[in-house]
């Protein structure tokens, strides 16, 4: 997909008013260690998907419950967005799991046992 200066921009702002309305406005606890860590917004404004991670790699039980309660929450983000930011069209929000934080902490711990197995 190409990105425009125009969609990256307005990407950084919804991430930073979304990651504001989950942590003030939101009362879903599912959702409160949430890391939203991009925002890639269509050409057209029309859909924004946020991307985001928790802490709690390790279990997928958690991820799931995340999940649901972003899902639920998109609905209530999207009427918030549409009244704080002044843009012509408020982009439909889905929510997608970033993996990169729990893969890079996997190779840095392969990376780290490689090194170890080279010292032994």
């Amino acid at each position: 997909m190409i990105v425009s200066r125009r969609t990256e921009r307005i990407g950084e702002q919804l991430r930073a008013e979304i990651a504001r309305i989950l942590r003030e406005e939101a009362a879903d606890p599912r959702i409160r260690l949430v890391t939203l860590t991009r925002v890639d917004v269509s050409p057209d404004l029309a859909r924004a998907d946020v991307l985001w991670s928790t802490m709690d790699s390790a279990d997928p039980a958690i991820h799931e419950s995340v999940e649901r309660g972003l899902e639920s929450a998109a609905g209530f983000v999207r009427r918030r967005l549409a009244r704080d930011l002044s843009l012509r069209r408020t982009p439909e929000i889905h929510f997608r799991h970033d993996p990169s934080f729990e893969l890079g902490g996997q190779t840095l711990a392969l990376l780290q046992s490689l090194r170890d197995d080279t010292l032994e």
